[in-house]
């Protein structure tokens, strides 16, 4: 494996040590620009599921709840070192339909809490929350903050997928001092080649300007099939790829997320196999 893989593979390790002891001293080495791909709307496509949990590279894979295949497919990417999170679904403007799980405008505080509780359970071993979809309830100030009041009782992080401008969600998630990113490029908004290639490549300068960069995907055919070709040719460009709570890591020194027993463990729906 080539150095700037090896690289992002160690300040992966270190972020995985979020809730426990990290390394003693701070890595010295430069940083490379390094990206994130948090992969949404997993669970209902088997085969590219497993196509993306054997990818080598350290993708980031967002869970529908209670899909037919998220169960199997959290965990045999866990078993390929891939970083899980809950991809909450969330009220949109388009009144386009949530699913199981689903958050809506009309639902008090305790249903929301209770919703989004038994969500993360049902997720084997999650560690990171996005929204799926949530262009109307991402805007409204009460239901983010029962959201992330909820959030705030467990080691997870939150990232704001920002499927409108106007979201609040990573702004509430800040005042909780939950560890939060930002989506910054949509990868396949249009499912085309030609499509997919301007967005990764705009992640790519994202990340060269800024040092590092969110993009978010989704299980087609063509987002898969690019990725299976370009990642594997990141390290010649000088490009770094970490998990989420990797690429956290990198944008804090390395700090813990959580100190160990900060946090509630979240207890799984049913027990977990290893």
């Amino acid at each position: 494996m080539k150095a700037l893989f090896n690289l992002a593979l160690t300040l992966v390790a270190l972020a995985s040590l979020a809730a426990g002891a990290v390394s003693a001293e701070p890595a010295n080495r430069e940083i490379p620009p390094t990206i994130a791909i948090i992969i949404d709307d997993m669970g209902h496509n088997l085969h590219e599921g497993e196509r993306l949990a054997n990818l080598d590279q350290p993708l980031t894979l967002a869970f529908l709840p209670y899909r037919r295949h998220t169960d199997t497919l959290a965990r045999l990417a866990h078993s390929r070192s891939k970083e899980i999170m809950l991809h909450a679904p969330m009220a949109n403007t388009r009144n386009f339909s949530l699913g199981q799980g689903g958050l809506t405008a009309d639902m008090d505080e305790q249903s929301i809490a209770s919703t989004l509780r038994r969500a993360l359970r049902s997720i084997p071993y999650v560690q990171g929350v996005n929204n799926h979809m949530g262009s109307l309830l991402t805007q409204q100030l009460k239901p983010m903050d029962w959201v992330m009041k909820e959030l705030y009782r467990y080691p997870v992080y939150f990232v704001d997928s920002r499927t409108i401008a106007s979201s609040v969600a990573g702004r509430v998630a800040e005042a909780y001092q939950i560890p939060t990113l930002t989506r910054d490029v949509f990868l396949d908004h249009e499912q085309t080649e030609e499509y997919v290639d301007r967005q990764f490549k705009e992640l790519i300068q994202r990340a060269k300007e800024h040092g590092s960069a969110v993009g978010i995907g989704h299980p087609h055919t063509v987002t898969v099939d690019y990725l299976e070709k370009h990642l594997p040719l990141l390290d010649e460009q000088g490009i770094a790829i970490a998990t989420v709570s990797g690429l956290w890591a990198i944008r804090n020194n390395n700090q813990r997320m959580f100190a160990e027993g900060e946090k509630q463990t979240i207890r799984p729906t049913f027990a977990q196999k290893h």
